[in-house]
């Protein structure tokens, strides 16, 4: 089957952009949108549904571009169907300021849905934005209202095929029945080391149908745009698997050296793309042409998408008259507010009530805001439920209702040993907008798919990791299990909150503080052992980061002790042994230091004052403390397998141990003189 002329030539106009783009800026990869030009124009021009006059309408389809590195390709098809992105802007393609950097990026650039590049990442958030595109379906959807009833496209490559975390969630996926799920695979046989050959010869098709995915094979990929067609219908067609679509393609076709890795990762040279131009109709003397039919063509399917979204927005007026309660509610969660008075449900704790592990404090929290006042919260565990305590009692399973384990409309995920995909998974339900996703394994597994929790900053999407066994505190594990470094990674990545509470109630404010930030994940570091509840801690104090406890502290104090998590009660039985030998302490509790460094510079002397030398006690690495004290009682190696109890002795976190480096500190400073002031270290965010 053949390729009709207006088709034809718009492929052609994308092909040559992309090799202007890429030379222009003297950078990137303009091979993968060479090749994949039929495919995406295909795709843009009878399927997706977008629409640049309203580009966050709920009810668009999602197309993700998991080799993200092929992003002019994505860039281009904006700008032709009249986003926000201008001639001017492909031509800043990679430059500091623009709005076409060199790998999409969420909320960067109008029409980009996730950020991708890391490879496997984005056909990983594509599995989450399937699930989302699912639930809200179950839950918003009634007769004659299809609200929500998108397909999630994504196109992914060799590289991407070959990423653990691509695997992970697409055997997930498979599991979970997501029929509306459509991905195409761009199999061009080269990655940058050359022909896959030499490292990449499994059958893709096969293990995918092990996975539970409809497949079809396509192997004209360079010309044959009417199969591609076809084939999108046979899958959708399909409801009740995902799709993949393996489609065979030149990558940069039309190139001189079409098929070889060197069009992967350079631009092309200027002779090339002069030959280039000539063969494909065009002037070698120009560039950045885009002929006045392409643009026709495409604003004539963005006008077809309009008239879809205007459609669409009528719907959702009738729907608001006949469920006005669903409707405000679905109105409420699109704009990322929170039900009102749900702060109200948050436990709180006094000294009296019984020492309680910070996961099970956390578990108190989910099942009053998850099951009973925050309808969009959806979690799940990387199959460690039992372990994560993330499981309200009245939860049900996200499961295909075939499968009789659940139902779409389940708002708790079992993903299996899958903790990257999990992390990745989440990305994509947080970007489809609707639902607040929160996941849980232990700590120490949070670096498992630590690729896909920094995108999540990167993204500003609101996620909360449930990160529980802490510390050497889980014990019998042993060094294999306990993290020691997780926190100082956690600590310095950008736009990303780092909570460890030491009760009851700080647990409780640190889920407070993270569901507040609508565009910042969260890390909630949590304990396997109890911890007793503490005088003077609070829900509110925690969004300050750091605060003083006021009924455990002295004034005009000769040392403070900060601390986090559960330390902080080390720490105050530390400052009794000091007590006794006439030291006078001030203890504060450090449940986040990001929220810390965020408050007026006069909230943060008060706190860590001038001229006190202040120990900070965590039983993670010490390194980053240095900042906001003048010694550590922390661990500088990994940790041992035995009871935590032994554990904490045998690495000499005790409070014994925190009395004698109060001790020694005091003396030091006072043989010395002066205390160094920590204040030059305090800068404020930027």
């Amino acid at each position: 089957m053949v390729t009709t002329e207006i088709d034809q030539r718009c492929i052609n106009t994308i092909r040559v952009l992309a090799a202007d783009i890429t030379r222009g800026a003297n950078s990137g990869h303009p091979g993968a949108p060479m090749g994949l030009a039929p495919m995406a124009n295909t795709l843009f021009l009878h399927h997706v549904r977008v629409d640049p006059k309203n580009p966050h309408w709920p009810g668009r389809d999602r197309f993700v571009l998991s080799n993200g590195h092929a992003c002019a390709l994505q860039y281009i098809l904006l700008h032709f169907l009249g986003f926000k992105l201008s001639m001017d802007d492909l031509k800043k393609f990679r430059h500091v300021g623009s709005i076409t950097p060199g790998h999409p990026e969420r909320t960067h650039t109008e029409g980009i849905e996730v950020t991708t590049g890391p490879l496997g990442q984005g056909i990983a958030n594509a599995v989450g934005l399937a699930i989302a595109e699912q639930s809200m379906a179950a839950t918003f959807n009634k007769p004659n209202y299809p609200l929500f009833d998108n397909y999630t496209y994504v196109i992914l490559g060799d590289g991407c095929m070959q990423e653990g975390v691509q695997s992970e969630a697409c055997s997930l996926a498979g599991h979970l029945q997501l029929g509306k799920l459509i991905a195409l695979y761009d199999d061009n046989h080269i990655t940058i080391d050359g022909d896959t050959a030499v490292s990449f010869t499994e059958d893709v098709v096969k293990r995918f149908e092990a996975y539970g995915w409809h497949t079809q094979v396509l192997t004209d990929g360079d010309h044959d745009s009417s199969s591609m067609e076809e084939a999108v219908e046979k899958a959708k067609a399909v409801t009740d698997k995902p799709s993949l679509i393996k489609i065979q393609t030149t990558i940069g076709y039309g190139s001189k050296h079409q098929g070889e890795e060197k069009v992967h990762g350079s631009p092309l040279d200027p002779d090339d793309i002069k030959q280039l131009k000539e063969k494909f109709g065009f002037n070698p003397d120009e560039n950045y042409v885009v002929p006045p039919e392409v643009y026709d063509r495409y604003h004539a399917r963005a006008d077809e998408c309009d008239i879809m979204a205007k459609k669409w927005n009528k719907m959702l007026e009738s729907y608001s008259q006949d469920y006005p309660k669903e409707s405000a509610d679905l109105k409420r969660r699109l704009e990322g507010k929170l039900p009102d008075g749900w702060e109200n449900y948050l436990p709180r704790y006094t000294p009296k009530d019984p020492p309680t592990a910070t996961r099970k404090l956390s578990e108190a929290v989910i099942e009053k805001v998850a099951a009973e006042v925050i309808p969009e919260l959806i979690g799940g565990s990387a199959d460690l439920t039992g372990s994560n305590n993330t499981r309200w009692k009245t939860a049900t399973d996200f499961q295909a209702p075939t499968t009789k384990l659940g139902q779409y409309g389940g708002r708790y995920i079992r993903y299996g040993v899958r903790e990257h995909a999990m992390h990745a998974i989440m990305n994509g339900i947080a970007a489809y907008q609707g639902l607040i996703p929160f996941g849980g394994t232990f700590l120490n597994f949070l670096t498992y798919g630590w690729g896909a929790a920094r995108l999540t900053a990167l993204s500003n999407l609101r996620v909360i990791y449930v990160m529980t066994h802490d510390s050497i505190g889980l014990g019998e594990d042993g060094p294999t299990h306990q993290p020691i470094e997780s926190l100082a990674l956690t600590r310095a990545t950008p736009n990303m909150l780092t909570f460890r509470p030491a009760d009851g109630n700080e647990t409780s404010g640190a889920y407070m503080a993270a569901l507040k930030r609508d565009k910042t994940p969260s890390i909630l570091a949590l304990t396997r052992q109890n911890l007793p509840h503490l005088a003077g801690s609070s829900l509110e104090a925690v969004e300050k980061g750091g605060y003083i406890l006021e009924p455990l502290s002295d004034t005009n104090p000769d040392i403070t002790l900060v601390a986090t998590g559960s330390e902080v009660s080390i720490a105050v039985d530390g400052a009794e042994i000091l007590r006794k030998n006439g030291v006078k302490v001030r203890i504060v509790s450090m449940p986040c230091t990001e929220l810390f460094d965020e408050q007026p510079i006069e909230y943060r002397r008060s706190v860590l004052e001038k001229g006190i030398p202040v120990v900070a006690v965590e039983a993670l690495s010490t390194f980053g403390w240095q900042k906001y004290s003048h010694a550590q009682v922390g661990m500088v190696t990994f940790g041992a397998s035995g009871q935590y109890k032994e554990v904490y002795e045998y690495f000499n976190i005790t409070p014994q141990h925190v009395a004698n480096m109060g001790q020694d500190v005091i003396k030091y400073f006072k043989d010395y003189g002066s205390v160094p002031e920590l204040f030059p270290q305090f800068g404020p965010c930027t």
